[in-house]
């Protein structure tokens, strides 16, 4: 980006005619770079660190979190895509058959251990219903429950890919009525150190829109929602827990139990009426945070496409991300996915660089004249403008004519950003020496060799007439735009190696782009 207010861009001269009669020192100029650096690095940093857990004045979880299950028989459930651990109540133990730890670790991503589960119940009013802690009876594929009132409790579990449905049936067999309120609830450790620049906590649907609560956030209170459907869950930087109960008006609550979080809905209470039997289901998602996969998800729970946070330029991240996507069918690996995807965003900004590289070298050529003027009317600050704008509007160019590409580029850079690390098949894609493209080059080659090429990309930019008769502001601001490269460096050196790969791409393109304009110019 920075290539495009270099001493010879005229963004510079015409700077230095806006500060005619009001001159700054080198050492002024330095500290306003410097602070402007500072500012940029910290924005940066407040982007991708990520959140810290408070742990002071942790709440005491409840009875029916802290209870005792070790009793209650446990069995497996699984399909094509996943295989958890039922034990009454809970599911827990999930475990991710499609996606591996890491490269080197064949072991299957695992969610909901360390004391974490998903628990689906009824609270009842006019009979007792199981708890936590009861032990169901396994009949063939259905687990069976009696009361001391002979009101059956049967519960059937199937499982589609990462979508897990239980089928709660209760039939009264009692001469009275009663009702029960269903009842959705997951409970995790926080895991807030795994992703940077991605939302990870709790997340509902309400009311048609997704509201999120972070674990900072469930650190220093509690929310409640009410809604007439909706689902729960928590979100982490690649996967996903959602669980939705099919039942209407329902209140939602999102609060730390202990060391655990808690995210769940308890829905209106549901009559059964004397000899009759009422079947409640819910729908619960343990999986990847993938578009395609939520997609398919969305028909039976409404709304979950949209847990998948692409930020500002999410108009931007989501084509980006589908068009890496289908490149990487044809080549088979995300790193040349990105440099072919690279060149091509190159080639539809072709008109535009050029015309800012055709600008850029207008203003080279028209340094010398800029410079007489400034001399000329160096005590007539209007005149120095109205001379200057005679200049560019006789070359038709303009000051601000190649700063066009820095600020499509933003946008671009951004979304890009969030894209590869939202991306859960960026996850482990390989790439020459990196094992994740998803995250930060180990050996810090890409960034070094980015710094390089926007090193090369300004000296071919610079003008190599005469700097002598430079004035003092573009002089200086020529100075610190040599530290650019280094600083950038360093900024990119913890980004995602994917967009560090994407840049690195785009200043080789544009160097040769500007090398190809330079010598049709002659």
């Amino acid at each position: 980006m920075v290539e495009y207010l270099n001493n010879n861009s005229g963004f510079a001269a015409w700077n230095a005619a806006q500060n005619r009669g009001a001159p700054r020192s080198r050492f002024s100029n330095f500290l306003w770079w410097t602070f402007l650096f500072l500012v940029a690095w910290w924005i940066v940093g407040l982007f991708m660190s990520p959140a810290q857990n408070e742990n002071k004045a942790a709440p005491v979880a409840d009875a029916s979190v802290l209870a005792d299950v070790s009793n209650v028989p446990v069995y497996e459930i699984s399909s094509d895509a996943i295989a958890a651990d039922v034990r009454g109540l809970r599911i827990s133990n999930i475990d991710l058959k499609n996606f591996a730890q890491t490269p080197s670790d064949a072991t299957p991503v695992r969610m909901l251990a360390d004391d974490g589960f998903v628990e689906i119940g009824l609270t009842p009013n006019g009979t007792t219903a199981p708890i936590a802690t009861t032990k169901w009876q396994k009949s063939g594929d259905k687990m069976v429950w009696r009361n001391g009132d002979g009101v059956e409790f049967s519960r059937e579990i199937t499982v589609d890919g990462y979508l897990i449905r239980v089928s709660d049936t209760i039939k009264n067999n009692t001469k009275h009525d009663f009702s029960v309120s269903p009842y959705a609830r997951v409970l995790r450790r926080a895991d807030a150190s795994s992703s940077a620049g991605v939302y990870t906590g709790a997340v509902a649907y309400v009311n048609n829109d997704i509201e999120n609560n972070s674990w900072r956030d469930l650190d220093k209170k509690s929310y409640a929602y009410t809604t007439t459907n909706g689902f729960v869950g928590f979100a982490d930087q690649y996967w996903e827990t959602i669980v939705q109960t099919d039942a209407p008006d329902q209140t939602m609550r999102m609060k730390r139990q202990g060391e655990l979080y808690e995210n769940g809905a308890v829905a209106a209470p549901i009559n059964v009426a004397a000899g009759k039997t009422e079947t409640i289901t819910t729908n619960v998602f343990a999986g990847p945070r993938d578009a395609n996969v939520l997609r398919t998800i969305d028909a039976t729970i409404n709304g979950i496409g949209e847990t998948i946070d692409y930020g500002w330029f999410w108009f931007l991240a989501r084509p980006m991300l589908w068009t890496i996507n289908m490149i990487h069918k044809f080549v088979m690996n995300y790193g040349l996915a990105i440099i072919i995807f690279t060149i091509i965003i190159r080639v539809l900004m072709w008109p535009l660089t050029r015309k800012s590289y055709t600008s850029m070298i207008a203003m080279q050529k028209m340094q010398p004249e800029l410079q007489r003027i400034q001399k000329l009317y160096a005590n007539d600050r209007a005149r120095i403008q109205m001379e200057m704008m005679r200049v560019y509007q006789t070359h038709k160019t303009s000051p601000m004519s190649g700063c066009l590409p820095m600020l499509i580029q933003i946008p671009i850079f951004f979304a890009l950003y969030k894209a590869l690390l939202i991306s859960v098949q960026m996850r482990n894609a390989n790439f020459l020496w990196i094992h994740d493209l998803a995250t930060m080059d180990p050996y810090f080659i890409l960034p070094i060799l980015m710094g390089a090429t926007m090193w090369l990309q300004q000296y071919l930019q610079q003008n190599k007439g005469d700097t002598k008769n430079q004035n003092e502001f573009a002089a200086q601001t020529a100075q610190v735009m040599k530290w650019m490269p280094i600083l950038f460096t360093i900024m990119f050196a913890w980004m995602p190696s994917g967009l560090v790969l994407y840049w690195t791409v785009s200043n080789i393109f544009g160097i040769g782009q500007m090398m190809w304009l330079k010598h049709n110019a002659k």
